[in-house]
Protein backbone atom coordinates (compact mmCIF):
# COMPACT_ATOMS: atom_id res chain seq x y z
CA UNK A 1 0.00 0.00 0.00
CA UNK A 2 1.09 3.63 -0.81
CA UNK A 3 1.13 3.75 3.11
CA UNK A 4 4.19 2.56 4.03
CA UNK A 5 6.02 5.06 1.58
CA UNK A 6 4.05 7.51 2.83
CA UNK A 7 5.04 6.56 6.87
CA UNK A 8 8.85 6.53 6.31
CA UNK A 9 8.57 10.19 5.74
CA UNK A 10 6.31 11.15 8.27
CA UNK A 11 6.72 12.03 11.59
CA UNK A 12 5.32 10.37 14.62
CA UNK A 13 2.15 12.15 15.82
CA UNK A 14 3.56 11.58 19.53
CA UNK A 15 6.97 14.06 18.53
CA UNK A 16 4.33 16.47 17.46
CA UNK A 17 2.17 16.00 20.33
CA UNK A 18 5.15 16.45 22.46
CA UNK A 19 6.92 19.27 21.00
CA UNK A 20 7.00 21.85 23.33
CA UNK A 21 6.38 24.99 20.78
CA UNK A 22 3.63 23.33 20.01
CA UNK A 23 2.41 22.85 23.48
CA UNK A 24 -0.57 25.44 23.86
CA UNK A 25 -2.02 24.08 20.56
CA UNK A 26 -2.19 20.40 22.02
CA UNK A 27 -5.92 20.45 22.02
CA UNK A 28 -6.24 20.42 18.61
CA UNK A 29 -3.62 17.45 17.81
CA UNK A 30 -5.64 15.18 19.00
CA UNK A 31 -8.25 14.16 16.15
CA UNK A 32 -6.19 11.09 15.16
CA UNK A 33 -7.09 11.67 11.54
CA UNK A 34 -4.27 14.83 11.29
CA UNK A 35 -2.30 11.48 11.41
CA UNK A 36 -3.55 8.91 9.56
CA UNK A 37 -2.72 7.89 5.84
CA UNK A 38 -5.51 6.65 3.88
CA UNK A 39 -6.60 8.07 0.93
CA UNK A 40 -8.35 10.45 2.00
CA UNK A 41 -6.12 12.13 4.68
CA UNK A 42 -3.01 11.82 1.97
CA UNK A 43 -5.01 13.01 -1.02
CA UNK A 44 -6.10 16.11 0.88
CA UNK A 45 -2.90 16.75 2.31
CA UNK A 46 -1.56 17.03 -1.67
CA UNK A 47 -4.55 19.22 -2.16
CA UNK A 48 -3.64 21.61 0.60
CA UNK A 49 -0.17 21.44 0.70
CA UNK A 50 0.45 22.04 -3.09
CA UNK A 51 -2.39 25.13 -3.14
CA UNK A 52 -0.07 27.11 -0.63
CA UNK A 53 2.95 25.66 -1.84
CA UNK A 54 1.91 28.36 -4.93
CA UNK A 55 0.41 30.94 -3.20
CA UNK A 56 2.15 34.28 -3.11
CA UNK A 57 2.02 34.89 0.54
CA UNK A 58 4.36 34.61 3.63
CA UNK A 59 3.72 31.92 6.33
CA UNK A 60 2.03 29.58 3.78
CA UNK A 61 3.37 27.16 6.11
CA UNK A 62 0.88 28.10 9.01
CA UNK A 63 -2.00 28.39 6.23
CA UNK A 64 -1.54 25.49 5.06
CA UNK A 65 -1.64 24.04 9.21
CA UNK A 66 -4.61 25.35 9.70
CA UNK A 67 -6.62 24.40 6.27
CA UNK A 68 -5.19 20.76 7.41
CA UNK A 69 -6.74 21.51 10.21
CA UNK A 70 -10.06 22.33 9.18
CA UNK A 71 -10.33 19.60 6.61
CA UNK A 72 -8.64 16.88 8.95
CA UNK A 73 -6.16 15.45 6.26
CA UNK A 74 -2.68 14.44 7.24
CA UNK A 75 -0.83 17.66 9.13
CA UNK A 76 2.34 16.78 8.36
CA UNK A 77 1.81 16.21 4.72
CA UNK A 78 0.30 18.82 4.33
CA UNK A 79 3.14 21.47 5.79
CA UNK A 80 5.56 19.71 4.00
CA UNK A 81 4.29 20.07 0.38
CA UNK A 82 4.66 23.47 0.81
CA UNK A 83 7.98 23.26 0.53
CA UNK A 84 7.41 22.60 -3.21
CA UNK A 85 8.81 26.78 -2.99
CA UNK A 86 11.83 26.57 -1.38
CA UNK A 87 14.46 28.73 -2.34
CA UNK A 88 15.75 27.14 -5.13
CA UNK A 89 12.53 26.52 -7.02
CA UNK A 90 11.01 30.12 -5.77
CA UNK A 91 12.23 32.00 -8.47
CA UNK A 92 10.77 29.83 -11.57
CA UNK A 93 7.79 28.83 -9.85
CA UNK A 94 6.73 32.09 -9.35
CA UNK A 95 8.30 33.54 -12.68
CA UNK A 96 6.03 31.14 -14.11
CA UNK A 97 3.19 31.98 -12.53
CA UNK A 98 3.35 35.37 -13.58
CA UNK A 99 3.62 34.23 -16.99
CA UNK A 100 0.74 32.57 -16.76
CA UNK A 101 -1.10 35.80 -14.83
CA UNK A 102 0.04 38.18 -18.09
CA UNK A 103 -1.21 35.41 -20.29
CA UNK A 104 -4.65 34.93 -18.54
CA UNK A 105 -5.18 38.88 -18.00
CA UNK A 106 -4.21 39.54 -21.24
CA UNK A 107 -1.41 42.21 -20.40
CA UNK A 108 1.83 42.26 -21.09
CA UNK A 109 4.73 41.40 -19.40
CA UNK A 110 7.16 43.80 -17.48
CA UNK A 111 10.87 43.86 -17.91
CA UNK A 112 12.84 43.41 -15.22
CA UNK A 113 14.43 46.62 -13.69
CA UNK A 114 18.53 47.12 -14.51
CA UNK A 115 19.19 48.27 -10.97
CA UNK A 116 17.93 45.82 -8.13
CA UNK A 117 16.89 48.67 -5.32
CA UNK A 118 14.12 48.73 -2.59
CA UNK A 119 11.96 51.82 -4.54
CA UNK A 120 12.91 49.62 -7.81
CA UNK A 121 11.61 46.21 -6.31
CA UNK A 122 8.18 48.32 -4.59
CA UNK A 123 7.47 50.21 -7.75
CA UNK A 124 7.75 46.94 -9.77
CA UNK A 125 5.45 45.19 -7.59
CA UNK A 126 2.91 47.64 -7.83
CA UNK A 127 2.53 46.66 -11.59
CA UNK A 128 3.40 43.67 -11.74
CA UNK A 129 0.79 42.49 -8.94
CA UNK A 130 -2.34 41.58 -10.15
CA UNK A 131 -0.77 39.03 -12.85
CA UNK A 132 0.88 37.71 -10.28
CA UNK A 133 -1.40 36.72 -7.98
CA UNK A 134 -4.12 35.58 -10.62
CA UNK A 135 -1.41 33.38 -12.18
CA UNK A 136 -0.50 31.93 -8.75
CA UNK A 137 -3.76 31.06 -7.53
CA UNK A 138 -4.93 29.38 -11.18
CA UNK A 139 -1.20 27.34 -10.93
CA UNK A 140 -1.77 26.40 -7.30
CA UNK A 141 -5.66 25.18 -7.89
CA UNK A 142 -4.85 23.57 -11.07
CA UNK A 143 -1.78 21.81 -9.57
CA UNK A 144 -3.42 21.29 -6.37
CA UNK A 145 -6.15 19.37 -8.01
CA UNK A 146 -3.73 17.68 -10.35
CA UNK A 147 -1.95 16.30 -7.42
CA UNK A 148 -5.59 15.53 -5.52
CA UNK A 149 -6.62 13.17 -8.25
CA UNK A 150 -3.16 11.89 -8.98
CA UNK A 151 -2.63 10.35 -5.40
CA UNK A 152 -6.34 8.96 -5.24
CA UNK A 153 -5.43 7.37 -8.76
CA UNK A 154 -2.58 6.13 -7.64
CA UNK A 155 -3.34 5.00 -4.41
CA UNK A 156 -7.00 3.30 -6.20
CA UNK A 157 -3.67 1.69 -8.25
CA UNK A 158 -1.86 0.12 -6.25
CA UNK A 159 -4.58 -1.21 -3.99
CA UNK A 160 -5.98 -3.03 -6.93
CA UNK A 161 -2.77 -4.42 -7.68
CA UNK A 162 -2.14 -6.12 -4.48
CA UNK A 163 -5.20 -7.21 -4.59
CA UNK A 164 -4.84 -9.43 -7.68
CA UNK A 165 -1.88 -10.24 -6.91
CA UNK A 166 -3.14 -11.63 -3.09
CA UNK A 167 -6.09 -13.43 -5.18
CA UNK A 168 -3.82 -14.60 -7.77
CA UNK A 169 -1.19 -15.99 -5.03
CA UNK A 170 -4.59 -18.19 -2.75
CA UNK A 171 -6.01 -19.23 -5.79
CA UNK A 172 -2.49 -21.43 -6.85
Amino acid sequence: MPKKFFKQFSPSPDDIKTHPALNRLKHLFEDPNLFHLNRYSVSMAFLVGVFWAFAPVPGQMVFAAVMALWVRCNLPLAITLVWITNPLTLAPIYYSTYMLGTWLLDVPPMSFPDGLSISAVTTELKMIWKPFVVGSLCAGSFFSLLSYFSVKGFWRFVVIYQWRRRKNKCSR
